[in-house]
């Protein structure tokens, strides 16, 4: 031992900056029983750093060690779809989830004032919302014309055209961080009518002149309007395009590769002013913001007469049951919490909507294996998710990631599901199922009519009431669904 080391020994201790770890407080916060939990939560969870932020490159950042959440038995979960972070009933932990979304949000502007040319794209929204095609396109669009704005040809823009009247709010948003410049809207009919549609495109062609048109390959709306606009202009379109390289390849304009041969060749081709796009055409839009700004042609689209010569008879009924699930808008799902399974079916063919099902009920053979959701069944996007008797594993929940209302009928006011979802009515689900079944019952018996669940034009269940997580009564659920 040194003389430094004498002198020293029995003085004071030396205060250092070194954090050190409390194993009590880490595992009262995971004890959910301790009658101090939600203190030491509420401190741990005030001094640690945020679980995500916005790098130097526009880009989503993520701590690996503050991923998680602890779960209703006291086990630290981890939470892959970020809708759970911070779902706790702390302060700091609703500080935290809105500091996430914040950083979600943050993204780079961008504004087009005065744009030398167009990239014309047609999403199909009939249900009133972009789907991931739309997104792949706009994502297709936005590299087009960013490799098309150079100094001699000045700035392009990506313009929306829709058919009916303005868009909503919800829908304007979504336009702008998919990668709209701008937003047209026809005066069309949201009946089936191509003539008309098509009169409208080439009314933006002859304002517009866009240098590219993009469509969706689908069999109907996009598929075939592309086509149609395509004779109508004498352009040779491409079809199943699935890779675009805007900046060489076969010509100076650029080059594209299409898929043909029922899907098993691909096809190089010189890049045409009209395309019709598959999904996964490109990568969507997710470090911008553009401006999706409303602009009317000059002089204004006046909708013309024209003799049909298809008749539109309105949409058709369908089978819930016979939609798949991935495409289906109104899901009702049950789990290991169901135990009257015929007022299951019951309540799901009253309210016109398809079955789901966890892992847990068709593995114990209520359900088939084909209308099983969640990372090990099938992912869903429907508009109103209705989990009755589901306790929210991991996998489940990330197979309802895309979903736009999650409603949640659970006994356990603590379970990952309650937390996940924007509603939740805490109690027996057979009741409540019943209940629901009499109150649409005499509802259409009141109105002389069915209950349609959201098929074809109708509101879903869900869009009576704004998104929020919220623990109520089954009768004021009820009320609200």
């Amino acid at each position: 031992m040194n003389t430094s080391d004498e002198a020293t020994r029995g003085s004071a201790p030396v205060e250092t900056a070194r954090w050190r770890r409390d194993p009590r407080q880490e595992w009262i916060a995971r004890n959910r029983l301790h009658p101090q939990h939600r203190a030491v939560l509420a401190t741990l969870e005030g001094a640690t750093t945020p679980q995500a932020w916005m790098g130097p490159q526009g880009r989503l950042r993520r701590n690996p060690h503050a991923v998680g959440f602890v779960g209703p038995n006291g086990r630290r979960r981890i939470d892959r779809s970020g809708v759970q972070a911070g779902a706790t009933a702390s302060p700091a932990g609703r500080a935290q989830t809105r500091d996430v979304q914040a950083a979600r949000d943050r993204r780079r502007a961008v504004t087009r004032e005065a744009p030398a040319g167009w990239v014309a794209v047609v999403p199909d929204t009939a249900t009133g919302r972009l789907t991931d095609h739309d997104r792949d396109l706009f994502g297709l669009a936005r590299q087009l014309a960013d490799n098309g704005s150079q100094p001699e040809r000045g700035e392009q823009a990506v313009v929306a055209i829709l058919f009916g009247d303005s868009p909503p709010p919800a829908l304007q948003q979504a336009l702008g961080e998919a990668g709209a410049d701008r937003v047209v809207c026809l005066a069309v009919a949201e009946a089936y009518a191509p003539e008309a549609r098509l009169a409208a495109c080439t009314r933006v062609d002859e304002a517009l002149a866009p240098r590219h048109w993009l469509f969706p390959d689908t069999v109907l709306d996009g598929g075939d309007l592309g086509r149609r606009l395509a004779l109508r202009l004498g352009e040779r379109p491409a079809c199943g395009v699935w890779r675009v390289e805007a900046d060489g390849g076969l010509d100076a304009g650029g080059s594209c590769v299409c898929r043909t041969g029922s899907g098993r060749e691909d096809q190089p081709r010189p890049l045409p002013r009209i395309l019709m796009a598959l999904a996964e055409c490109a990568e969507p839009v997710v470090e911008t913001r553009h401006e999706a700004r409303a602009m009317t042609l000059e002089p204004p689209h006046a909708p013309q007469a024209f003799q049909a010569r298809l008749e539109d008879l309105g949409a058709v009924a369908v089978d819930p049951a016979e939609i798949a699930l991935h495409e289906a808008p109104f899901i009702l799902s049950g789990g290991n919490g169901v135990a009257d399974w015929a007022g299951f079916h019951r309540a799901a063919q009253a309210l016109g909507a398809s079955e789901g099902a966890s892992r847990v009920a068709v593995d114990d053979g209520h359900m088939p294996r084909h209308r099983q959701v969640g990372a090990t069944g099938t992912f869903v996007s429907a508009r109103v998710y209705l989990a009755v008797g589901i306790s929210g594993a991991i996998q489940h929940l990330q197979g309802i990631q895309r979903c736009d209302k999650v409603i949640a009928v659970n006994r356990d006011a603590g379970c990952d599901m309650v937390k996940r979802a924007d509603l939740s009515v805490i109690g027996d689900g057979d009741e409540i199922l019943a209940e629901l079944v009499r109150l649409v019952e005499a509802g259409a018996g009141g109105k002389g009519g069915k209950s349609d669940g959201g098929a074809g034009h109708g509101r879903g269940p869900g869009d009576a009431h704004e998104s929020r997580p919220a623990e109520t009564s089954p009768k004021e659920a009820l009320n609200v669904a």
